[in-house]
């Protein structure tokens, strides 16, 4: 965790720097101090929560925290930071005294102009575990031993250039995810325990040259080649995957074009069995996870190599509004890939992705933190001070990370669509989120998760937010989300979880600011009991 705290705290200060090195142009000085907003805080709030179901608990803690929210905006760099650390102090043994380090963080840093950029991003956020290991980024309040941390952080340059008439561009990439283990998660009686995942360290590069249309040919050629590498450490998982291809782009109109690709690809998964005792039974160490077996030989999983095609269009008929549609075949089968951004105004955007592809857990999450812009507000939760799936944003997929969904450690191939609509319009704002996620895993036939291999995990998901500013001292806000997992596996069965919370914020003196709020969670299971819980909440904030 000191590493992690220390990369986030990386990411907050570099952008600042770079501004500053932008800014000693000839940027005016006013605009220099537009560039950089920092607003760190502490806080500290009266806590009560009731058990509705299938008890009726009544619990009270103190909360105290302090933290930083910073957005950075140069001419070539932008970054939004939001840290918090905070101090659960309960009054008995009913509610443990803990310690909580939570942040989102979306860096793009220039390091030679234009031209070359330092892409990065980091998470540290509280989830709830469920009995069939969904998974949902927050913290519901009570004192539920199935939560876990989940820390992700990714950093890598990328870079453009012209190279007579062809444009050069590339990057790579280094990513690192890591879930500690739950205390306890509530089983369906007979089930098999979770395999939570552990950690992961994930590799990607890529690099394609290429020429606009009417600048050689009055189409545009391409050719590229990647790499993609994830190291998995629960049995030493590994998804290895390199391609080369070539592409064409056929204008239609100024508007629209036809694109189309075609190349070779070679994909791996692979891993290794667990340890076994003299029983020949899979041995669990004592963060409940199987130990795995290093000098066993790796075992194929899942291979495929040879032609990969796709075919699409493209259409951008403003500046504001492009779209693209593909289909092709990859990783053995036929797959759909688009997207859609429309920005009808500087303050509201819809984005909306297709997407398909062959990832673990941790590559999930690096994925949702890169498609975070770069500019936005963290949306935490008034009673727990803890994340939400989305963020305030009027670029990217503000509620990328309401997606992730299923935390099993095994491999898997993913297909989905997720929508995000966020915009702010005088004295409102507002956001939704919606998608849907289908996960296919992948597992060695001779190893102790062959059981897993073909199973499928469903998850639907639906985030939303609103605030409203009443006067220049008063807002109210409201902010829910609901999440629906239909596991495959053994008779987890679905499970509905939701969270509703609504707050009054009022500005008393300069500075100091004073919050009350209340707020109801819960889960729905089929082969369990159900849970709900509601919690009501008092503070002050003294803003530096």
């Amino acid at each position: 965790m000191r590493a992690t705290l220390t990369i986030a705290l990386a990411l907050a200060v570099l952008p600042a720097t770079a501004f500053a090195q932008e800014a000693d142009g000839d940027e005016p000085s006013s605009a220099r101090s537009r560039g950089i907003e920092v607003q760190p805080y502490i806080e500290a709030a009266q806590v009560v929560t009731a058990e509705l179901e299938p008890g009726d608990d009544v619990v009270t803690y103190s909360r105290i925290g302090a933290g930083v929210d910073a957005g950075i905006t140069g001419r070539y760099s932008a970054a939004s930071v939001s840290l918090r650390y905070e101090r659960r102090i309960g009054y008995d043994d009913a509610v443990a005294d803990t310690d909580t380090f939570s942040g989102v963080a979306r860096a793009s840093v220039a390091l030679a102009g234009p031209a070359v950029t330092l892409e990065a991003g980091g998470l540290a956020a509280r989830t709830r575990v469920d009995g069939n290991g969904a998974t949902s980024v927050g913290d519901f309040g009570g004192n539920d031993d199935s939560t876990s941390q989940v820390y992700a952080l990714y950093a890598g340059p990328a870079f453009q250039t012209e190279v007579g008439v062809a444009q050069v561009t590339g990057g790579y990439q280094l990513g690192y995810t890591r879930v500690e283990s739950p205390d306890a998660i509530t089983l369906a009686p007979g089930a098999e325990p979770v395999d939570v995942f552990d950690e992961s360290l994930s590799q990607r590069a890529a690099v394609r040259a290429g020429v606009a249309p009417d600048t050689v040919l009055p189409v545009g050629l391409g050719v590229g080649a990647g790499w993609n590498r994830q190291d998995v450490s629960n049995l030493d998982q590994r998804i290895e995957d390199r391609y080369v291809r070539a592409d064409v782009t056929v204008p239609v109109s100024p508007t629209l074009a036809v694109v189309g690709g075609v190349g070779y690809e070679h994909v791996e998964v692979s891993s290794r069995d667990a340890v076994r005792d003299a029983a020949g039974d899979p041995v669990i160490g004592v963060d409940g996870r199987f130990v795995t077996d290093s000098a066993a030989p790796r075992q194929i999983a899942y291979e495929t190599d040879g032609l990969i095609w796709d075919v699409g269009v493209m259409w951008r008929p403003s500046r504001r509004t492009s779209a693209s549609a593909s289909i092709g075949r990859r990783y053995g089968s036929t797959n759909y890939y688009g997207s859609l951004t429309y920005a009808p105004t500087a303050r509201s955007a819809l984005n909306v992705s297709v997407y398909t592809g062959l990832t673990s857990f941790g590559g999930q999450v690096i994925g949702a933190l890169e498609e975070l812009g770069t500019d936005f507000e963290a949306l935490r939760n008034p009673i727990t001070g803890q994340l939400g799936g989305c963020v305030a944003a009027t670029e990217g997929n503000g509620c990328a990370l309401a997606r992730i969904g299923s935390i099993r450690s095994s491999v898997f191939r993913s297909r989905g669509v997720a929508i995000s609509y966020g915009a702010s319009a005088g004295r409102t704002s507002f956001g939704v989120g919606a998608g849907y996620d289908r996960r296919s895993f992948i597992a060695g036939e001779d190893t102790v998760l062959a059981a897993a291999n073909g199973v499928v995990d469903e998850n639907w998901w639906l985030s939303a937010y609103a605030a409203q500013q009443l006067d220049r001292q008063s807002q109210v806000s409201l902010g829910g989300s609901a999440n629906l997992s239909d596991s495959g596996f053994g008779d987890s069965g679905q499970s509905i979880g939701y969270s509703l919370v609504a707050a009054y914020n009022r500005e008393f003196l300069e500075r100091l600011s004073g919050t009350a709020a209340v707020g109801l969670d819960g889960v729905s299971r089929e082969n369990l009991p159900d849970y709900a819980g509601a919690s009501a909440l008092v503070g002050l904030r003294y803003t530096f």
